[in-house]
């Protein structure tokens, strides 16, 4: 979670939500780049259709991108690591589309 990820967690995060890149342990390093290959997959085969998803469909894509990451690199994670994106606390959500549209305006526009 960067800084502006901090605007929707309600108190102080873990020093982890808000670790700097390189101190990011590897393996989630390597998933948040699968999951900003997978948006940019998205956006491609939908020719940027995909930009008109609402922000619900933005944070539940990234939020299934991320499970499926924990599930290739995780044995057994532990149940909240792979919550269904209604039982993520409102705050992720937000995150979580605001991951999505970052991605979007760092991406170019379908012709």
């Amino acid at each position: 979670m960067d800084r502006r990820g901090q605007q929707h967690y309600p108190g102080e995060p873990k020093a982890g939500y808000v670790a700097p890149w390189d101190e990011t342990p590897e393996w989630e390093r390597h998933s948040a780049a699968a999951v900003y290959q997978l948006v940019t997959e998205l956006l491609r085969i939908s020719e940027g259709a995909a930009r008109r998803l609402t922000r619900v469909q933005k944070s539940q894509f990234v939020a299934a991108s991320w499970t499926a990451q924990i599930f290739l690199r995780i044995d057994n994670p532990k149940p909240a690591y792979v919550a269904p994106w209604e039982a993520l606390p409102t705050w992720q959500q937000e995150v979580d589309a605001d991951i999505f549209e970052s991605i979007e305006r760092v991406e170019p526009q379908a012709d």
